[in-house]
């Protein structure tokens, strides 16, 4: 945590982020070792979200804090499924990914308050994923560099077409790559 504090919070955050998506876009880790990786990296921080959003950096930051618990949880449950064993364990977890997927939605929602919709642009995307087809968008705040959120909360979408940030049209993700690939 000294180490944190010392070098700062969101310069550590940030850093730690944009190595792991060099490290997963040069094929060097795989999906899973990236969520992984990322959840490993958010504990050892033990910095739990923000309750006030003021900064772009505050905002990421729950982002990405809710984001890799959901991704995290879902991946678990997945596993376990896969096993097909445990079916109390593929619950909980399961309903814990599900749980932080809402966390995230809401802090998407509280930075894009903060940045007051502008510049911001939301879309369907392509996917491979017969269940996320139509129901996947991403949200792109075009100022920031890596500033790439995905959701498919309708209730979120509604803000999003009333803000006027949503186009209503398909497109390939940013990070196609990144969302079509299993883990």
């Amino acid at each position: 945590m000294a180490y944190y504090k010392s070098k700062g919070i969101f310069d550590t955050f940030f850093e730690n982020r944009s190595s792991l998506i060099i490290q997963y876009s040069n094929g060097d880790i795989s999906k899973k070792e990236f969520l992984e990786s990322n959840f490993d990296f958010v504990q050892a921080m033990n910095i739990k979200p923000f309750d006030k959003i003021d900064s772009f950096e505050k905002g990421m930051y729950n982002y990405q804090y809710y984001n890799v618990l959901a991704k995290y949880y879902t991946m678990l449950a997945k596993d376990i499924r896969k096993d097909g064993k445990h079916d109390e364990y593929y619950a909980y977890y399961k309903n814990m990914g599900n749980r932080y997927y809402h966390e995230k939605d809401k802090a998407t929602l509280q930075l894009l308050k903060y940045l007051e919709f502008k510049n911001v642009e939301a879309y369907f995307i392509e996917v491979e994923s017969k269940f996320l087809r139509d129901k996947l968008y991403e949200i792109v705040l075009l100022d920031y560099k890596e500033a790439i959120f995905h959701s498919k909360s309708r209730w979120l979408l509604r803000i999003l077409r009333e803000e006027g940030v949503f186009i209503e049209e398909k497109k390939k993700s940013l990070i196609d790559d990144y969302i079509n690939e299993k883990y």
